[in-house]
């Protein structure tokens, strides 16, 4: 451990040692202070003893008596509790005199004896086998290494031999701390060295996407003295950590085959997590996908994975398609969605800030291109198919031209295109972005983390086949210059804000208008 951290605690150190064979002994004395003295002296027997002279307890600076047995006591409990040798102590035992009916001796001095106790159970639960070990042992042990009243949702064990040889017994807890995404959050396993105590929260033995994961990792080949700087820098911790995140994987990848229901409560509990893995592993973004979870419009209670997307996509259909949103609700009431809909189209429900981050790493799946369908012009349908539609919208083009460019000079300071939209059915008009924009609900998470982001203008799309496209092209031809140009304007960008869910800039404008608008329909 490193000896001469004992002056840490203690102004003096002595050291007598006995070999075997030999009649004398040699005895060893330091202050710490870089010197030291040597002379012979007697012991009984071989061996050695270290006696620490202690420094007098100080509070203020966390200098602890360490001749109180309670000390002692919780220190061998945290750090050597596990160690292949036995720690004894010398207990000091008082017991009354009794006299011949049993009853103490009024006045008579208690009787003290001493006897060595063993402090420290040397029952490393990872080190023995699993039919050696009762489910209430490892639940317990759970508790003590995790602060959990909660039972685990999942144990894991794993034990590497070869070159590298490693101990690590994990667990999942069954509920999510409520911290999880607090900065503060502290993360990572207790790491061991030939089972002694060496740190809590080891970061460096789990990615930050299982820190969630609690438990021990026991190695036989770290230095008992090793550093959090040597961690970050050391092989063998890296290949630890590889061995780690594959178990935890693959156990995953067989509790959701073999125990669905219990894998959903996982999924429930730290899905949003897990996917903090598809940016930050790219390593192991294939197996994550093979687990992770996503909402879909083609079950409103069963998610899906990727591949189970793939597999259902119809046969002319070669992009994954998805949207973003704040939540479930706004997304299904999107106007983007009616056409998809309308097509029988599945669409990814995405609403976990996390999900707008891996899509920026990951442009596609299995061979499959990912698009947003808030994003670009919807071209949906058979190549025939999208070419009459691609053909009658020019020609609608063509008709309200003027129109269209009178709505954009009314809204150029927030929209930088009026188009006709080849994606709404029902719904009069979409805000939508070009393909490379950043999408509101990221640019709102940049923001929040402190980013300068410059305006993203985006572009308002006009049903063609809405009743309010014809009234409004009656108007702007009775009178290119009619003053309500630019208030219904300004209605249709507010309308495809709140479709949305997004904030409009001017709540009480907006209302103004919606109010004048009712006076003169009723």
């Amino acid at each position: 451990m490193g000896f001469y951290s004992s002056f840490m605690v203690a102004d003096r150190v002595t050291v007598v040692t006995r070999k075997v064979g030999e009649e004398t002994a040699t005895k060893w004395e330091s202050t710490g202070e870089g010197s030291y003295t040597l002379e012979e002296a007697s012991r009984d027997g071989h061996g050695t003893s270290v006696t620490l002279h202690l420094k007098e307890e100080d509070a203020e600076d966390e200098l602890h008596d360490y001749t109180a047995e309670w000390t002692i006591r919780g220190i061998i409990k945290k750090y050597s509790d596990f160690v292949t040798y036995p720690i004894r102590m010398n207990v000091e035992r008082t017991e009354p005199v009794l006299d011949d009916d049993g009853k103490p001796v009024e006045g008579a001095e208690p009787k003290v004896t001493y006897e060595d106790e063993t402090l420290n159970s040397m029952k490393a639960i990872w080190a023995r086998s699993s039919s050696e070990v009762t489910d209430d042992e490892y639940k317990e042990f759970y508790k003590h290494v995790s602060h959990d009243w909660n039972d685990p949702l999942l144990r894991i064990s794993l034990r590497a031999e070869g070159t590298i040889e490693f101990a690590a017994l994990l667990y999942i807890p069954s509920t999510a701390p409520v911290d999880m995404f607090y900065r503060e959050f502290k993360k990572g396993v207790q790491l061991y060295v030939k089972r002694v105590f060496i740190m809590d929260d080891c970061e460096e033995l789990v990615p930050n996407y299982l820190r969630f994961i609690k438990g021990v990792v026991d190695s036989e080949d770290l230095s008992l003295n090793i550093s959090r700087e040597i961690l970050q820098q050391n092989r063998q911790i890296r290949v630890m950590r590889k061995r780690v995140v594959r178990k935890v994987l693959d156990t995953l990848t067989e509790l959701k085959k073999d125990k669905p229901e219990e894998f959903v409560k996982f999924w429930n509990e730290f899905g949003k997590v897990l996917k903090e893995g598809l940016f930050e592993d790219v390593a192991n973004q294939e197996k994550l996908f093979e687990v992770c979870m996503f909402e879909t419009t083609n079950s409103e209670d069963e998610d899906t994975t990727l591949g189970d997307y793939v597999d259902r996509m119809k046969t002319d259909q070669e992009t994954i398609y998805y949207m973003t949103g704040e939540t479930r609700l706004v997304i299904e009431n999107s106007p983007h969605l009616e056409a998809f809909t309308e097509k029988g189209i599945e669409v990814l429900i995405l609403p976990d800030p996390v999900d707008e981050i891996w899509l920026q790493t990951t442009p596609e799946f299995e061979g499959k291109k990912f698009e947003s369908i808030s994003k670009g012009a919807a071209e949906l349908g058979t190549e025939e198919e999208r070419k009459t539609a691609e053909e009658e919208l020019k020609t609608k083009e063509d008709e309200v031209k003027e129109l269209l460019e009178a709505l954009q000079k009314h809204l150029d300071e927030d929209i930088k295109e009026v188009r006709l939209s080849s994606r709404l059915t029902k719904s009069p008009v979409c805000l939508v972005g070009d393909s490379q924009d950043m999408s509101p609900q990221l640019e709102a998470l940049m923001k929040q983390v402190g980013q300068d982001m410059p305006v993203n203008k985006r572009i308002l799309e006009i049903n063609p086949k809405h009743a309010l496209l014809e009234k409004l092209a009656a108007v702007h031809k009775a009178n290119a210059d009619d003053a309500r140009l630019g208030d219904f304007a300004q209605l249709l960008h507010g309308q495809a804000l709140l479709a949305e869910g997004t904030a409009v800039k001017d709540p009480a404008k907006l209302a103004g208008l919606i109010a004048d608008l009712m006076v003169q329909s009723i």
